[in-house]
């Protein structure tokens, strides 16, 4: 195989409050449904919907895990009506996260599908927490060789960092069961596919295979053709979710303090959207803002 040649891009979100605020805006006055935008007394607001977006995407860039303390610190509004107040932009923040990938045109030859694990309370509590109780369970987190309670995300990415979409299921659940479901949801262009060892398995090959998708997993040292099978660039390639997913934890993907379903959905989505926004501002800053849908001067 020749050598692979991959650009990666940056994934700290590298802009300034002022101009995450005017990109905000530009996204509601998009992608707001008008039962939003036309509620009741909606013209009393102080503090907007579009400003409370962009104070959600801030607090995922300064790795504040605390929204009490995010809320402190900004003094905007009390935490309980923060909480409200941006529970209630879920629907917008999974439109903006599904018009960005209509419009970022991923070129690559590869996807990379991995999952990681978003435990919701410490180990020692396993068996007796009762959050999430019949929605989240223990699963086993091989990198640390612990047991978790909580759930798993299940994630397909570009080979260049952009995530195309999730899947979250309770902790126990294999990584192969979601593969199919995923690529279903995000309707990939790109036609091959790496996993780790989690997706061996001939059933899902010809799943996949019947689909229209090539999946390529390392095989184990004691499989028979290990070695000459382990080509040493696609593995390098797909280790790159890795770096991704810990970037992702940086944008408390993982450390998620939510106490409700609709809660953790939302804190979820908005690192998913911060990880992209930044991905997009890198890739495309050298044509301006474009690719992003956002305003000209004249429109700003």
């Amino acid at each position: 195989m020749n050598c692979l040649k991959l650009k990666r891009f940056s994934h700290h979100l590298q802009v300034s409050f002022k101009d995450l605020v005017i990109i905000c805006r530009h996204w509601y006055r998009l992608y707001a449904p008008a039962e939003f935008t036309h509620r009741r007394n909606i013209d009393q607001i102080k503090t907007t919907d579009s400003l409370i977006l962009a104070l959600l995407i801030w607090q995922a860039k300064t790795g504040i895990e605390s929204q009490r303390r995010f809320c402190e610190c900004f003094n905007c509004l009390s935490h309980s009506r923060f909480n409200r107040r941006s529970r209630q932009l879920l629907q917008l923040i999974y439109q903006i996260r599904q018009e960005m990938n209509k419009k970022v045109d991923l070129n690559g030859q590869f996807l990379i599908i991995d999952s990681f694990p978003v435990p919701v309370c410490q180990p020692i509590r396993n068996y007796r927490a009762k959050i999430f109780r019949g929605y989240a369970n223990i699963g086993y987190k091989a990198t640390k060789k612990i047991y978790f309670y909580g759930f798993k995300v299940h994630a397909i990415v570009s080979d260049d960092g952009y995530i195309l979409d999730y899947v979250v299921t309770k902790a126990s659940v294999h990584d192969a069961k979601e593969t199919v479901e995923l690529l279903e949801n995000a309707h990939p262009s790109n036609y091959y596919l790496l996993g780790d060892e989690g997706y061996l398995g001939k059933e899902l090959h010809q799943q996949l295979k019947q689909m229209g998708y090539e999946l390529w997993t390392p095989y184990r040292k004691n499989m028979t053709g290990a070695k000459k099978h382990n080509d040493h660039q696609l593995m390098a390639i797909r280790r790159t979710i890795e770096s991704d997913f810990s970037l992702l934890t940086y944008y408390n993907a993982e450390n998620n303090r939510a106490r409700s379903l609709i809660g953790f959905q939302s804190r979820l989505e908005i690192a998913i959207l911060a990880y992209n926004l930044a991905y997009c501002l890198e890739r495309f800053n050298s044509v301006s803002y474009t690719h992003l849908t956002l305003p000209t001067n004249r429109e700003v």
